[in-house]
């Protein structure tokens, strides 16, 4: 498939607001790509560089060489050329990645050049969203798009899953199963203002469990094998040594466990948020003494007690089935606190209870509805005591006063999830402290994409925790409403824009106020 196929499908995706329109024009796109492109296809058109990170910056898209007149670039050929670029290393590195940069632009033709330029710099939002897209490739393929979106939660990527879908059809789509040791993408919830509201919208019994602000993990365990993952899929078990003891005493054979890590005082109450994340990071200061994590856990995945029925795919079953088969595999204390009822006042309670402890609220939970992983669904609900967002960073402006040449005040973006961009809802230098806005002058240094006067354009990856009072009506941004008294809590490194809230969200959490 030649590379201009995939921009004119790009401007085309670009260019309309409809979902189906979208879906039509990435399936006719997909239908065209040969089973070893289709990976690649799906990566560009969802904005992605299969690759991830190859060492080049906007300054090296700056001064590009003349566009070709014709296309000729292959997409086997663009991907090998960013496989090899991002290959380069040591000495004069810098100077050769610019001439093989060169090089490849120099094939492209105008269109084809801004293409590329933007799927480098992060910037390609034209709407093909993990959602629209397996839409897409359900279509392309002629499959149902359960069976696609399902084999997405079990592989964690869409590449993969529309390649088996154009070369065998459904069933190179159930050839994807729960494996243990391969992560699947974790259940989201969705928010709720208040207790009540949350119990109106499942009208039934539900389990109502702490939510604790620490690091989501996902532990797989086989044969005394212990194996924890992050929310991003990321393998962080060298770092948890006391994590990996903790789950080796559980009698189970194998098992695939979802819960939270978290730092507690001696007291019980939690540490800063920013002590839990040190744990789980790449690197830690080697002159601290590492802070134990405790481990809550609250789902269960698939378990296999050693029994000789083997183990059970728990997946689909209710969650009053899991949370059954929880409370077999596993002692109360590391199990998430938490009460089954149908009475809202007794729900109440249990999020008083863990506001009282220092934790964030709770998760309502229906106790009918499957391990949708990977979906924010309605069968899970959380509700926290103040109003909180994770909105993206879009840009940042440079200080002044005490903050001069640091970048300071923050444009916050809500995900839209029909057009695949970010609509601003407003901005705040609240809640920075020094240490904060040293580290995010040099990170959003690395994100730039453009820069005018006093603001700096960003990739939008970075994704920060904000507190605010309210929403109300604004003329001055598109979506036309703005925070209230928008604060930065924290910033969220171990969550990806995908899964920043929406402005649905931003419209369910807090009523506009005139």
């Amino acid at each position: 498939m030649l590379l201009a196929d995939i921009t004119r499908t790009s401007q085309a995706v670009a260019g309309t607001s409809g979902r189906k329109a979208k879906v039509s024009a990435l399936a006719e796109c997909l239908r065209t790509a040969e089973p070893g492109e289709a990976a690649t296809v799906v990566a560009y058109l969802s904005g992605e560089l299969p690759q991830r990170q190859i060492g080049v910056g906007y300054a090296a898209l700056r001064d590009l060489p003349p566009p070709a007149a014709e296309p000729s670039l292959t997409v086997p050929e663009v991907d090998a050329a960013f496989t090899g670029i991002g290959a380069v290393s040591g000495p004069g590195s810098v100077a050769r990645r610019r001439e093989l940069v060169a090089a490849l632009f120099g094939r492209a033709t105008r269109a084809e050049q801004d293409f590329l330029v933007r799927l480098l710099a992060g910037e390609l939002r034209q709407g093909a969203l993990d959602g629209v897209m397996a839409e897409a490739i359900a279509a392309a393929a002629g499959v149902p798009a359960a069976e696609v979106r399902r084999a997405f939660m079990l592989r964690g990527a869409l590449g993969p899953v529309a390649t088996a879908a154009l070369a065998d059809g459904t069933a190179g789509l159930r050839a994807f199963t729960l494996e243990v040791g391969r992560p699947v993408k974790p259940m989201l919830a969705a928010s709720a203002p208040s207790v009540e509201e949350a119990f109106a919208k499942l009208g039934a019994e539900a389990s109502v469990e702490w939510k604790l602000d620490g690091v989501r993990a996902q532990i797989h365990v086989s044969d005394g094998e212990v194996r924890v993952f992050t929310r991003t899929l990321d393998e962080i078990t060298s770092r948890l040594p006391e994590v990996v003891a903790a789950v080796r005493e559980l009698p189970v054979r194998a098992a695939v466990f979802d819960g939270e890590l978290i730092a507690l005082r001696p007291d019980g109450r939690p540490h800063p948020f920013q002590v839990t994340a040190a744990r789980t990071a790449t690197r830690t200061a080697k002159d601290t003494e590492p802070v134990p994590l405790s481990l809550f856990l609250f789902d269960v995945l698939y378990l296999d007690e050693g029994g000789p029925a083997g183990g059970a795919d728990l997946l689909d079953a209710p969650g009053a089935e899991r949370g059954a088969a929880l409370v077999r595999a596993v002692p109360a204390e590391l199990r998430m606190p938490g009460v089954v009822t149908a009475d809202p006042g007794r729900a109440k309670e249990a999020f008083d209870e863990a506001v009282a402890h220092g934790h964030e609220g709770v998760v309502i939970k229906s106790i009918d509805t499957p391990y949708t992983a990977g979906r924010r669904g309605a069968g899970w609900i959380k509700v926290k005591p103040r109003h909180t967002l994770d909105l993206v960073v879009l840009a940042v402006e440079w200080g002044h006063g005490r903050r001069q040449g640091l970048l300071s005040n923050l444009h916050l973006g809500a995900r839209d999830p029909e057009t695949g961009g970010f609509v601003m809802l407003g901005k705040t230098f609240k809640g920075l402290t020094d240490e904060l806005l040293a580290w995010q002058t040099k990170k959003f240094r690395e994100l730039a994409v453009r820069e005018d006067g006093w603001t700096v354009h960003v990739r939008p990856e970075l994704v920060v925790e904000i507190a605010f009072d309210g929403v109300q009506h604004s003329p001055r941004y598109p979506g036309g409403i703005a925070l209230r008294f928008a604060r930065v809590l924290r910033y969220r490194e171990d969550k990806s824009a995908a899964e920043a809230d929406t402005i649905d969200t931003v419209r369910a959490v807090a009523p506009i106020m005139d």
